[in-house]
């Protein structure tokens, strides 16, 4: 099964799970757009941007990605070959 790493994001759910940001931490929406360094997420309240490098998060309720390994271009990052810890 491929990682959702390597997966698009977009219209897939994301829930923020820690964050350098208290106030970011269980904000839940849907991905609209990815860049290489933010995300830009549909939530409740409106449109949010948020830095990649600052988060950690979970897709779809799946595995948790840390922001600071993925920043890079979503057509790099869907090819590339990560490290398992």
């Amino acid at each position: 099964m491929m990682s959702a790493m390597h997966m698009p994001w977009l219209s897939r759910k994301i829930t923020v799970i820690e964050s350098l940001d208290p106030t970011l931490v269980g904000l839940t929406g849907t991905v609209l757009d990815e860049t290489r360094r933010t995300i830009r997420v549909l939530t409740d309240n409106g449109r949010v941007r948020l830095a990649k490098n600052v988060i950690t998060f979970r897709i779809d309720s799946g595995e948790v990605i840390e922001g600071s390994s993925v920043t890079q271009r979503p057509e790099d990052r869907i090819n590339r070959r990560y490290r398992r810890d």
